[in-house]
């Protein structure tokens, strides 16, 4: 498809950069340049997958580091919601490469209302709307979350990470998940508390297996 004289006129205005590293792109570069698709921090073969409690694996393509670190703020916090479409496309590649018809349901980690409304936006919805996209499958609302909570990075130890979600997400249709295998999103993977947390809320509902995938994991321990 050509490209409008708006968007010709905007890319003017405000030119594209990296999503990354904040770099100008060139022409042929969409979201990310190329410097950055060689020396981000992915995760490689087995390193993508980790094990949890009440989810069977997670999968990542990013180390939670520098750049990727630096870009996920932004994203989560300073109102750069179109870095979703962009975060999809890889996500999506790591999820055909270590999930493929593991899944019968795309769904995602939702935000409390409260945290909703002063965010205005749900970042790992717009993450696993734009995966799904990218995976020709469609992601549904399948969790509420009831209570809001103080942010996971703000607790230190793994205890109190999964004190503070305990018992806060809830079903809202227990009929859709129930026999189902689900695909749980998050922007990322830390002590794995909150992905642990939603899959035992849908497990609780019936579904029969619940695997997950997340932009980014914590860095490897040496």
């Amino acid at each position: 498809m050509k490209r409008t004289i708006f968007s010709l006129f905007l890319d003017l205005l405000f030119p594209p950069r990296c999503i990354f590293c904040r770099k100008l792109l060139k022409n042929k570069e969409k979201g990310f340049c190329q410097a950055c698709r060689e020396n981000l921090p992915f995760t490689r073969g087995g390193e993508a997958v980790q094990t949890g409690q009440f989810f069977t694996c997670c999968v990542s393509p990013l180390y939670y580091s520098g750049k990727v670190r630096e870009s996920l703020q932004r994203y989560k916090f300073a109102g750069a919601s179109q870095y979703a479409a962009y975060y999809g496309t890889l996500l999506a590649e790591a999820i055909r490469e270590h999930l493929s018809n593991r899944y019968d349901l795309i769904t995602w980690v939702p935000l409390s209302e409260d945290r909703l409304k002063k965010r205005g936006y749900d970042q790992a919805m717009l993450l696993a709307l734009a995966t799904a996209l990218n995976l020709d499958d469609v992601a549904v609302d399948t969790l509420k979350k009831l209570v809001d909570t103080p942010m996971q990075s703000g607790l230190v130890e793994a205890d109190a990470r999964r004190a503070n979600v305990l018992g806060v997400y809830l079903v809202s249709d227990p009929a859709l998940v129930s026999g189902k295998r689900i695909l749980l999103i998050d922007d990322i993977i830390t002590t794995g508390a909150t992905l642990s947390e939603c899959a035992r809320t849908l497990l609780s509902a019936g579904a029969s297996e619940v695997v997950c995938a997340a932009l980014a994991r914590s860095e490897k321990k040496q």
